[in-house]
């Protein structure tokens, strides 16, 4: 009898996951285990930080959150990501444009699998490792952008919205994480009020993933602030209680589109997903106080900027190259002549710590596995810096320098 199985074999774990798994299988423990060190991970500090706001410990549910949830999401969340929003960008949209989900992804992956026939996604070469997985399953059509060291891994606006060999049917939807996972690099002020300009003219739009918006010295960066017709556009912004409201856990995310977009996917909701948990989303409005997210946007600046700038300084003097933006809680870094990040990494599983291969983060490679593919960053890797305690520091540090050092007096021998 057969018992081959029903379901697509074309669906293998994101990259960072290959990378847990290689960890667990090399150290013999789960990466977040103690004493392990949780360089790959995405994920920020849960606890409170320095002259931040606490986390709530609970919420209170009653009989009417047991019912099932709205299709877009509870109103009480909703009105408060407009509050959010509006109070500190000077937007001006309302309930109607805001869709609830389970985290930031799903909203990314629904908005993908909606995308007309005609719309051509534009993605830099060099960006969240997840967007490839989704961009493949929702067999969106796409073109990369070239992420180069000349270019500084941040290339132009326009780069983005190159009709260069299109027909006048296609229309263009970039897929920006902004500030950059891996990269860190941010757009902001001129650049991003252009950005979006570009994004609302015709036969354009744009997909702008703001999951570490207020990792940046702004403390907030959105591209909200510089939208004209958010109703009569193709704008899409992506956020979510993930990052700098420190509750991956939650999983509450939300796209920002217009009332016709949100309608879209609110229909989505209403037999794919069945609406997102009450619980959770009451949690999500606490977390969004404006007095509270006051504090937590100087708290995170403070705190992750502190550690961007230590970590950088003290990766240079390893002999990293290091090339990473102003925002978000990664550092993109380049290893030393000869030495690739698979070869790192394998030797960071002896010390329970691992990094993301550059690889992984390559929008061009094959979602196939292609043995024969030689990707340009194979020698780039990402550092997160987002869930270490300012005292990990010096041991994080004597980590890499060790490893450094055994495979350069290796390569000596």
């Amino acid at each position: 009898m057969d018992r081959a199985s029903f379901l697509s074999d074309d669906c293998p774990p994101m990259g960072i996951y290959e990378t847990l798994y290689a960890f667990r299988d090399s150290f013999g423990q789960f990466m977040g285990a103690p004493g392990t060190h949780p360089w790959s991970q995405g994920f920020p500090l849960t606890t409170q930080l320095a002259g931040g706001p606490e986390l709530p410990g609970s919420v209170e549910v009653t009989w009417e959150d047991r019912f099932y949830p709205k299709a877009w999401g509870h109103p009480l969340l909703r009105e408060a990501i407009v509050a959010h929003y509006n109070g500190f960008y000077g937007s001006r949209i309302t309930p109607d444009n805001v869709m609830v989900f389970a985290g930031g992804r799903p909203g990314i992956y629904a908005v993908l699998a909606f995308l007309k026939r005609h719309v051509e996604v534009r993605i830099g070469n060099v960006e969240w490792p997840a967007y490839l997985d989704i961009l493949t399953q929702t067999k969106t059509s796409w073109k990369v952008v070239p992420f180069t060291k000349a270019n500084g891994f941040h290339p132009p606006n326009a780069a983005y919205f190159d009709r260069a060999g299109l027909n006048a049917k296609t229309h263009l939807m970039p897929v920006i994480s902004n500030p950059g996972n891996p990269t860190g690099h941010t757009r902001a002020g001129a650049e991003l009020e252009e950005l979006i300009a570009m994004a609302e003219q015709p036969k354009n739009g744009i997909l702008l993933d703001e999951a570490y918006e207020m990792f940046h010295a702004s403390k907030g960066v959105s591209g909200i602030r510089y939208v004209k017709d958010l109703d009569n556009s193709n704008v899409f912004l992506a956020g979510a209680c993930t990052k700098g409201l420190q509750c991956p856990g939650i999983r509450i995310g939300w796209i920002i589109a217009s009332k016709q977009n949100v309608e879209t996917l609110a229909n989505y909701s209403s037999f794919g997903m069945g609406g997102v948990s009450h619980p959770s989303q009451l949690y999500a409005a606490k977390l969004l106080e404006p007095q509270r997210v006051a504090r937590a946007r100087d708290a995170v600046d403070r705190h992750y900027g502190m550690q961007r700038a230590r970590y950088g300084r003290a990766f240079a003097e390893l002999g990293l190259t290091v090339h990473t933006g102003d925002g978000g809680f990664y550092h993109w870094l380049e290893l030393p002549e000869g030495l690739d990040a698979d070869e790192l990494n394998r030797r960071l599983f002896r010390h329970g710590a691992a990094i993301l291969k550059g690889f992984d983060c390559d929008m061009a490679r094959p979602h196939d596995k292609d043995p024969e593919y030689r990707s340009p960053y194979g020698s780039f890797f990402r550092f997160s810096f987002g869930p270490l305690l300012p005292e990990t520091f010096e041991s994080d540090i004597a980590i890499l320098r060790r490893v450094l050092d055994e495979y350069r007096a290796d390569v000596a021998r």
